[in-house]
């Protein structure tokens, strides 16, 4: 045969974004990844199994490929591989590097707009309009809409996958400048008379998410071509080190080295009034840092040619015979609501901690801590996903989340009045690793059953529709949840009787539960009196709420559904199977 390439065409996905194993959510432990905004990520499901004409047609897809290749390629067929990292093909292991520093740049930009940003606006804004900025989450609980696209739409001279990367991430970096060259006066101004409004501020970050978002679609498809068929397992792990590490960076190490008190605490001999680094100065170092890579991902990373064959409009008419499915739109209805239980814990704990006093180095300590932690017990519950039927271990991670819930309350309740101590610390972090481990068993074990019940012939659409039904379900609720915490907060600004300058800047009494109003009772030398928390109450709402939901309808439904065969969640033969 010499060595003349043999090209075949290129086995398209009609499945969806990116493909049938591209978009599904994976149930691997290693996978695992709770955003600190509690946006919870599905990793892609890339199977250790696949039939061998799917593993032998992807390999001959490639532009390199001849009928004379490396041996190593023979195992391609298996679509399987028992070789540990650095057994690997030389070539895998630095596609594998690039894989892992594309999903790290995602997940800069996304651990500060769903982690610190919402932190250091506590300063600045109400839960309420803390509630308004996590609307700029909501892009990537919602890619599915536009994955088909992502997938469909490509320059062949460019590359099916770098078509949409190298400008996407292009404007991420130019907007990450440009943000970081104001976000520090937009934080101090917004919602101040004159200034912008929190909406404005919420769009940048929305369109740092929604950039996220398109980037994520982009690299999950090209990491089933980067790849051997063999190794394409570590895809799945490529994206938990990268997107995990970009998080941890902008969340854990970036509140860190912001707060004052850490920086004068661990780095300095003389105290000062800011930490080691600001968000502008973060911001700007990692567009930059786009900038580059995309510079050199365009000069010198060579994409594979294939052919635009794919059909917009045959994934969504997919996505559509699938929402037809009477036991889809059961578990859709108990995604949409199982986690309004939490989600006064998820979403305001940790911000009522902050309006206390806890303090940011406290809270980046906690969250360290808890780090390993939620690597390890994601592994056991990993293990114990697999000894029990994943729904019925899903049902007791529901109910320990709602006592968590009220752990967290109750940590709320008895903040020292003196300021934080050892033992309180010791008791803020045993509930944060309760609190996550709970969260740790849902997750795990929803990604189960949802990899157990997935029609593998559409996997890829059927996967990525029900991860982000479950992620909406997380997502919606918070909006309305942290209006209502304000909404019922009553509190009255009066004089400080021991300041006498207080009684000549303000006459009578006014309300102070907006964080606007209490700044303005403080500065006038005023006392913020709370005489009704909102977030105790909008707790209790919530658990209880989440019980009888759970009783009523949750569990009897999802018991249910587990016991059902395959066969109740599959599209009829005539709908799918010409995909």
């Amino acid at each position: 045969m010499g060595t003349r390439s043999r090209r075949a065409k290129s086995p398209t996905s009609k499945s969806g974004s990116p493909g049938p194993q591209e978009s599904g959510k994976g149930t691997k432990t290693n996978g695992h990844a709770k955003m600190n905004s509690n946006v919870e990520v599905f990793r892609r499901n890339i199977p250790s199994e696949t039939s061998s004409e799917a593993a032998a047609a992807n390999l001959m897809a490639r532009e390199s490929f001849t009928l004379d290749d490396d041996p190593d390629h023979k195992s391609a067929t298996n679509g399987s591989s028992n070789h540990g990292f650095f057994d690997l093909p030389l070539q895998d292991r630095k596609n594998f590097g690039l894989l892992v520093l594309l999903y790290f740049l995602q997940g800069i930009p996304l651990g500060l707009a769903t982690g610190s940003v919402p932190f250091l606006l506590k300063n600045h804004m109400s839960y309420g309009e803390i509630g308004i900025f996590s609307l700029a989450s909501y892009p990537y609980s919602l890619k599915l809409f536009w994955s088909p696209i992502v997938d469909a739409m490509w320059s062949p001279k460019v590359g099916r996958r770098k078509s949409w990367i190298l400008p996407i991430q292009l404007l991420s970096g130019v907007g990450m400048l440009y943000l970081g060259s104001r976000v520090e006066e937009l934080m101090a101004t917004t919602g101040k008379p004159g200034g912008p409004t929190v909406w404005d501020f919420t769009g940048w970050w929305f369109f740092l998410v929604l950039m996220c978002a398109t980037q994520d679609i982009a690299v999950d498809g090209w990491a089933l071509t980067l790849l051997s068929p063999a190794n394409l397992s570590y895809a799945s792990t490529a994206q938990t080190v990268g997107l995990t590490g970009g998080q941890f960076m902008s969340y854990t190490v970036f509140l860190a080295f912001y707060s004052k008190d850490f920086a004068n605490r661990w780095f300095r001999t003389e105290p000062l009034d800011y930490g080691l680094m600001n968000l502008g100065g973060y911001l700007t170092f990692w567009g930059w840092a786009y900038i580059v890579v995309t510079i050199g991902l365009a000069l010198w990373k060579r994409e594979d040619r294939t052919k635009n064959e794919d059909g917009i409009w045959d994934v969504y008419k997919i996505m559509w015979g699938v929402l037809k499915l009477k036991n889809i739109q059961t578990i859709i209805i108990v995604h949409l609501i199982a986690k309004i239980g939490f989600q006064a814990n998820d979403g305001v704990t940790s911000l009522k901690l902050l309006d206390k006093g806890f303090g940011t180095e406290n809270m980046a300590l906690t969250v360290l801590i808890d780090f390993p932690f939620e690597i390890g017990l994601g592994y056991y519950a990993g293990k114990w996903s697999q000894q029990f039927t994943p729904m019925r271990l899903w049902c007791w991670g529901f109910m320990g989340r709602l006592v968590a819930a009220l752990v967290a309350q109750f940590t709320v309740t008895i903040f020292p009045s003196g300021g934080v101590t050892s033992w309180y610390l010791l008791t803020v972090i045993l509930q944060h690793v309760f609190s996550t481990f709970t969260n740790t068993i849902m997750f795990v074990a929803v990604a189960a059953f949802h990899a157990k019940i997935a029609d593998p012939v559409i996997g890829g659409t059927y996967m990525t529709l029900l991860a982000t039904v479950c992620n909406l379900g997380g997502t919606f609720p918070r909006f309305f949840v942290l209006r209502l915490v304000d909404a019922l907060t009553s509190a009255t600004c009066l004089p400080d009787p021991s300041a006498e300058k207080s009684k000549k800047l303000f006459d009578q009494p006014f309300s102070c539960a907006i964080q606007a109003d209490k700044e303005r009772c403080l500065a006038s030398g005023g006392i913020c009196e709370v005489e009704r928390d909102g977030y105790y109450t909008v707790n209790v709402i919530c658990v209880f709420i989440g019980v009888v939901t759970f009783l009523l309808f949750i569990r009897p439904k999802v018991m249910q559904l587990q016991a059902l065969p395959l066969k109740a969640w599959r599209l009829s033969s005539s709908s799918s199977s010409k995909y």
